[in-house]
């Protein structure tokens, strides 16, 4: 089937089911966003570990855990759909190297305390729910728009439990305090989560094969138009406000700009650009190693336990 073929049966509403059904073209676009998708989700689980024990109560350590647990069956569910397509996922899961992984950035640091992980909940999860269900409206392959019916909803779970704990620690002022600086520093890794700017894409067969119905800005936006009312609803100051003029949202500060890693702080006086955001990415965050080292232990752990028996 010829790209032009394929397009003209997706413009009339054709589902697709099968490798068969696709061109090359629509395959490796497929296959590297389920590729981010899995490892986006897996790669959640580490950083909330690192503060899960701190929950204030056995009901929130609970659904603590339960929130891994959903994040860990959605990566199964993506990496199901790739193994499904031919793809080796033993190799993608146990056998990558920890910088070729495709998680957020964000996702390669500890968190700090509990509060960061309802902020963590509340921000990241809110952008899982915003680009899978932006998928699930419009994506054109069959098996992973039924997956998402379940996604989206456990997603939309996360995002409150977040929006939860972030209310209740904002009656307080030491856990108040600890919200406001973990949104500090959370608030724009958010935004950088949906990929670099529109300008900067030359094409995306994403949109094109309606993998996707919404630009990387534009996802940004829905974004906002939650995150944004939800943090000032409850008093925490957030560098964007919602602009009349253009009917958009606006940042107060320079976007991309300059991350001090050590500190996780912004530097919101030195402007950066895409190239050199990519360029961090790239090269990954702190407990970036320990994090996919941990995800792979328990598979080098049994083959060696496997050679010792033999």
């Amino acid at each position: 089937m010829t790209k032009q073929e394929l397009l003209e049966k997706i413009k009339k509403g054709f589902i697709l089911e099968k490798k068969e059904d696709m061109n090359e073209e629509y395959f490796e676009a497929l296959r590297q966003t389920l590729t981010i998708v899995a490892d986006t989700e897996l790669l959640s689980v580490p950083p909330l570990l690192t503060v899960y024990d701190q929950a204030p109560s056995l009901n929130l350590k609970i659904t603590a855990l339960a929130v891994m647990q959903d994040e860990i069956g959605h990566a199964h569910i993506a990496w199901r759909l790739l193994k499904d397509l031919g793809e080796d996922i033993e190799s993608l899961m146990f056998k990558r190297e920890p910088n070729r992984w495709k998680n957020p950035y964000a996702f390669d640091f500890k968190l700090d305390n509990w509060i960061e992980l309802g902020v963590f909940n509340a921000f990241f999860d809110r952008a899982g729910y915003t680009l899978l269900g932006d998928a699930y409206k419009h994506t054109t392959y069959g098996p992973w728009k039924r997956a998402l019916v379940k996604v989206d909803k456990e997603e939309l779970f996360h995002l409150r439990n977040g929006e939860v704990i972030m209310r209740n620690a904002m009656k307080n002022p030491e856990t108040a305090k600890q919200v406001q600086e973990a949104v500090d520093w959370m608030f724009l890794m958010a935004l950088e989560f949906f990929g670099v700017a529109d300008n900067l894409k030359s094409r995306s067969a994403q949109l094109e094969y309606k993998l996707k119905g919404s630009t990387n800005d534009e996802l940004r936006q829905i974004w906002l138009s939650t995150a944004v009312p939800f943090c000032e609803s409850i008093g925490v100051k957030v560098p964007a406000h919602y602009d009349e003029k253009t009917g958009k949202y606006v940042l107060d500060v320079p976007f991309p700009c300059e991350f001090d890693v050590e500190k996780k702080k912004w530097n919101f006086d030195k402007p950066d650009t895409w190239e050199n955001v990519v360029k961090r990415f790239k090269a990954r965050g702190p407990q970036n190693k320990e994090f996919v080292e941990r995800v792979q232990r328990g598979y080098y752990e049994l083959e060696n336990l496997r050679k010792e028996v033999v």
